[in-house]
């Protein structure tokens, strides 16, 4: 076989590169044509990534789903040389998870504060396999009376710790949101405050947080929220944080 002309060689080289700038050119016209909310919405896994103790501050742990996993990396910002800011590198579900996890997440460390919710998890709808329905033909995951009972475990063993707890009020289920009843939160924040009020924890409430503006913070049809909406999430978790260490 003869070698390849000179001419034959620069027509490869040029049909590979055109391969390959298609390639690249595929995942950034994507990115730039993807709306603006996903493309700056926070990397919540990362928010599972362990990160070290700065020595002589402070240690802080947010327990929550996937509602606290997105505002994880913006709090730990905030608070960047006030406090050592830990979660567990999951998502903490319903209270039945947090009351078998709880101990685990914990660890054997010592803990300044603990700033926690469960609530979107236990009021959601599931059918036999696990999937989010509509309510008529699915099966609550708490009751306000199994979470009224749970929580007030998770309460009890949380006090053990010695930290300073603060309760984050959960967040609002606007109207579509898959699997959830919109307003069902106000039930369940209201059995949460009682408990909490009981026992002297401070209240960050989030749902307020939310409610001021949610056509702004909130996705549509979705508990979860925009960029802006964490970030002023965020700005509430680390004020209540700062007010729990200072006081």
């Amino acid at each position: 076989m003869r070698p390849p002309t000179p001419e034959r060689r620069a027509a490869g080289v040029a049909a590979t590169l055109l391969v390959l700038m298609a390639g690249l050119a595929v995942p950034v016209f994507a990115q730039e044509n993807a709306p603006k909310a996903a493309r700056k919405a926070p990397k919540i896994q990362d928010s599972f990534a362990a990160v070290p103790d700065e020595p002589g501050l402070p240690r802080v742990m947010l327990l929550g789903d996937s509602i606290s996993m997105g505002y994880t990396i913006p709090v730990r910002e905030l608070l960047k040389g006030k406090a050592n800011v830990h979660r567990p590198a999951a998502n903490c579900g319903e209270t039945a998870r947090g009351l078998a996890d709880l101990d685990k997440w914990l660890g054997d460390g010592k803990w300044d504060v603990i700033h926690f919710n469960w609530g979107l998890h236990d009021l959601k709808y599931l059918n036999a396999a696990g999937q989010l329905v509509d309510p008529a033909k699915g099966k609550q995951v708490a009751s306000p009376e199994v979470y009224e009972k749970n929580l007030r475990e998770l309460v009890a063993r949380l006090k053990k710790t010695g930290a300073k707890l603060i309760w984050a009020s959960t967040t609002p289920v606007p109207q579509g949101a898959s699997g959830r009843v919109q307003g069902s939160e106000v039930e369940y924040n209201r059995i949460a405050e009682k408990i909490m009020r009981e026992n002297g924890v401070a209240i960050d409430d989030l749902h307020a947080v939310v409610e001021k503006d949610a056509a702004k913070n909130q996705l549509p049809k979705n508990v979860h929220f925009t960029p802006e909406g964490y970030r002023q999430l965020a700005e509430s978790v680390a004020r209540s944080i700062e007010t729990a260490l200072k006081s």
